[in-house]
């Protein structure tokens, strides 16, 4: 499976202006509405509750915020770079200014948590989150997600 599978170019948000993490997932709920189909509400119903669970602001400025929604048939992911840094709640304190949000369909256990991993290894990489902060464009964002991921599935 590659990122390009669930991920499309104009799911990548670059520049995102929003104040904190309710703000930020409000419109990335938004955002996966029109790329999934699936209800906004239950979007981001999903993504408070998996919030309540325990964050998914996994440090170093990268929020991996992730959960399965009834309506969706298939993978659905957003990207966005914020424009400026926010509080997540992150394991390590530090502000939140990339996140990759995935959302499954209840039937595909298996395939969320292998998107899921290839996700956190993608971003857990400090040169990756330099180059997608020093990117310019959503096409220069997009390509460095599909192609560093592609890269590591070919070696």
């Amino acid at each position: 499976m590659e990122i390009k599978e669930f991920l499309l170019p104009e799911a990548v948000k670059l520049n995102l202006k929003v104040t904190n993490k309710k703000q930020a997932l409000q419109e990335l709920s938004r955002a996966a509405h029109v790329h999934s189909g699936a209800n906004e509400r239950d979007i981001l119903s999903v993504l408070i509750e998996r919030e309540r669970l325990g964050t998914t602001g996994v440090g170093r400025g990268v929020a991996i915020p992730h959960g399965k929604v009834v309506s969706l048939d298939h993978l659905c992911a957003v990207f966005a770079r914020l424009e400026s840094p926010i509080n997540f709640d992150s394991v390590d304190d530090e502000s939140v200014d990339l996140i990759f949000l995935l959302l499954a369909p209840f039937s595909q256990e298996h395939v969320h948590l292998k998107a899921l991993a290839k996700i956190s290894r993608l971003l857990r990489s400090e040169t990756m989150c330099a180059k997608l902060r020093g990117s310019t464009s959503a096409d220069a964002l997009y390509a460095l997600l599909v192609e560093a991921q592609t890269e590591r599935s070919t070696s």
